[in-house]
């Protein structure tokens, strides 16, 4: 690896692209590129529409200020004083912390999360800078299109609407890395992609997606919630009710205000969570760009066979059993419903396996493991048959997060990986975080970076079938386990 020693900057401001050049600030120890533009942006004619590629510009363009985020309501995740607020369709931009441009370095391509409804790449929950100074990396962080914007499908409306506009988007993003981050000092063959919840779930759908072949050469897949993912038919019934809500023609919506079609889209939201088994944001299967659901993808070896860490939080559901939104299964009547729309019959067989039902420890378990666990282990246990897998189990808990009664939920992980602890989440979830950072988050960081930069991936022992080798992250030591949640795994056997 090349560059040069931590802690030093050598990153000239100005940066030329290929479609101009870019002028940065510094972070902490690294420069820092905000708000640049990788496609177009999707505004007039072009919302609802595939990403189009940039239109070059002269001169020097400054980016110092983050780019809006899209539109979107109001989240904990970005609620910091130090977050962006302005929201705009005018969303296509990336963020770039770089610690040295004369090197050749390895890339980590972040992926944000917010179940394609909320969610950017500029908070600070996610700020690159410490990842790329303690690793001595390239980091970039994509923000893409999502609610009614791009986490909503309506590319079955005809010309002028194509499909998965959010995988689209990030596709964009990382063909504008191939192209560009040799310029930041980055190496364009050593790309690591990961992501978080729905950007998890898209660094699966790009494994599965023939349109981001070769453009990543690892990826993480941080608590993936593949329910997310419907059929193409599906989704276009969903895309006639939404037209049928707003009252209009499809040539219309491109001249709508923004307020009338998000909220046809969060109708169409509850619809899904009474009458289907997935969701009404999300991506698509059974089009070019994704021909398969991902675990189908990895079952029959269509996807990219690069080397994957993959795992869930013990208690990814805790979070939302709290306010017992019925896009979860985390209420007895929320499960039965659940059931009704995925497969009767198995209810009473994956319930035997929670004997503490209907406690609230046993539909948080159930709750996580319908929304994440089952599908990874699915996953994990078809593309391991392909490709060099990695399979974790985050159990640390915070004083913060024990008293609430919560343990290890959703997102939780995300600041010991980028050592976020002064942002606004990371500010509750470990007060003393910037003071003195603890243990898991030295390790947690250091395994992914070790992942992303080192010759030889393997940061815990494969898992492959049937050992299920899995690393066990706790407060103080790791451990390798063997099949940890076996009784629960084979309980969700074939829903998925």
């Amino acid at each position: 690896m090349s560059g040069n020693p931590k802690g030093t900057i050598t990153a000239p401001r100005v940066v030329q692209t290929s479609a101009g050049a870019v002028r940065g600030d510094s972070d902490g120890a690294v420069g820092v590129w905000r708000g640049i533009p990788y496609a177009e942006q999707p505004l007039g004619q072009r919302r609802f529409a595939a990403p189009a590629p940039l239109t070059p510009w002269s001169g020097v363009r400054d980016a110092i200020e983050h780019g809006p985020l899209p539109p979107q309501g109001r989240s904990f995740v970005g609620g910091g004083r130090d977050d962006p607020k302005v929201r705009d369709e005018a969303c296509l931009t990336l963020t770039v912390w770089s610690p040295d441009t004369t090197g050749s370095l390895p890339v980590m391509v972040w992926i944000p999360g917010g179940a394609f409804v909320y969610g950017a790449g500029q908070l600070q929950l996610y700020n690159g800078s410490r990842l790329a100074a303690n690793g001595n990396v390239v980091v970039v962080n994509v923000t893409y299109r999502i609610g009614v914007f791009g986490g909503f499908e309506l590319g079955s409306l005809g010309e002028g609407f194509d499909d998965n506009l959010c995988l689209r988007d990030q596709i964009a993003a990382l063909r504008w890395v191939r192209e560009n981050i040799a310029g930041f000092g980055g190496d364009p063959d050593r790309v690591t992609v990961f992501g978080e919840s729905a950007g998890a779930t898209s660094v699966l759908a790009l494994l599965a997606s023939p349109a981001a072949d070769g453009l990543f050469h690892r990826a993480i897949a941080q608590s993936p919630a593949l329910p997310l993912i419907a059929d193409y038919d599906s989704r276009a019934e969903q895309a006639d009710r939404f037209l049928h809500e707003v009252g209009v023609g499809a040539g219309e919506l491109k001249r709508m205000p923004q307020k009338a079609l998000r909220r046809a889209a969060g109708t169409q939201q509850l619809h899904s969570v009474a009458t289907t088994p997935t969701l009404a944001y999300g991506l698509t299967h059974g089009v070019d760009l994704l021909p398969r659901h991902p675990i189908d993808a990895a079952r029959v070896g269509a996807v990219a066979e690069v080397p994957l860490i993959i795992g869930t939080n013990s208690h990814e559901a805790s979070m939302f059993a709290w306010s017992k939104p019925p896009m979860l299964p985390t209420t007895p009547a929320n499960i039965d419903t659940f059931f009704t729309r995925v497969d009767p019959e198995a209810k009473d067989r994956v319930l035997a396996a929670y004997p503490a039902y209907p406690r609230r420890r046993a539909l948080i378990a159930v709750g996580s493991d319908a929304t994440f666990g089952a599908p990874t282990w699915a996953f994990a246990d078809a593309y391991s048959k392909h490709g060099d897998t990695y399979v974790y189990r985050f159990d640390h808990t915070t004083w913060t997060l024990r008293a609430l009664g919560l343990g290890a939920t959703h997102g939780s992980e995300i600041v010991h990986i980028q050592h976020s602890y002064g942002s606004y989440l990371g500010r509750k979830l470990h007060p003393l975080g910037r003071q003195v950072q603890p243990s898991v988050g030295r390790r947690m960081q250091r395994t992914w970076l070790d992942f992303a930069t080192g010759p030889n991936p393997a940061p815990w022992p494969h898992y492959d079938v049937p050992r299920r080798a899995t690393r066990v992250i706790r407060s103080t030591r790791d451990i390798t386990v063997g099949d940890p949640d076996h009784t629960r795994r084979t309980a969700w056997e074939g829903l998925y």
